[in-house]
């Protein structure tokens, strides 16, 4: 299907490329979020229109987001979640658990602007990408601890501790010490 994209699109076009794409793409995607028409003469007059209209509120949206993108640079989040002794994750950290986090450090951003490739799985420091604006983008760093006391150390050193932190566990040697003793 031949579309017109009426805002810059990452690894697609700018705004008023003529493009081919898969028509599945362009029904469910760019055209109910209003990122293109098709490319027909009618919508290609009224694009042209509306050119100046569409150019003066992405630069305006451009600069919004570029002042966001200064305060956010270098911010750090903490997320605590539980895991095993290897450091692996019960479960996993996606892009809604990170945007909660952006949210309460106090940025206004949606949970679609926060690029995982897949869901985090491992405790330990993770550079997360954040899309402001298609032309626009900043890197944050998301600190998955166990607790809020990981998080500082992780936070100092880089490295994840893999302690258990429950002093009440009983090993089996214990248990074996105690049944001898009696």
């Amino acid at each position: 299907m031949q579309i017109v994209l009426l805002e810059r699109v990452e690894k697609l076009g700018q705004m008023g490329d003529v493009v081919r794409v898969r028509d599945g793409f362009a029904r469910n995607f760019l055209l109910p979020q209003k990122k293109a028409l098709r490319a027909t003469k009618e919508n290609l007059a009224r694009f042209e229109k509306e050119r100046v209209q569409l150019e003066a509120r992405n630069l305006e949206l451009k600069r919004e987001a570029e002042q966001v993108a200064a305060k956010m640079d270098g911010q750090r989040v903490v997320i605590v979640r539980q895991a095993g002794d290897t450091g692996q994750l019960y479960g996993s950290v996606s892009n809604r658990d990170v945007a909660t986090a952006i949210i309460e450090a106090g940025f206004s951003i949606d949970r679609r602007q926060v690029q995982l490739g897949q869901p985090i799985k491992t405790l330990g420091l993770t550079p997360v990408r954040i899309v402001l604006h298609p032309e626009v983008s900043v890197t944050i760093q998301v600190n998955i601890a166990r607790s809020a006391a990981d998080a500082e150390v992780q936070a100092t050193t880089g490295e994840v501790s893999l302690e258990t932190q429950d002093e009440s566990v009983v090993n089996d040697e214990d248990l074996v010490e105690t049944a001898e003793e009696a």
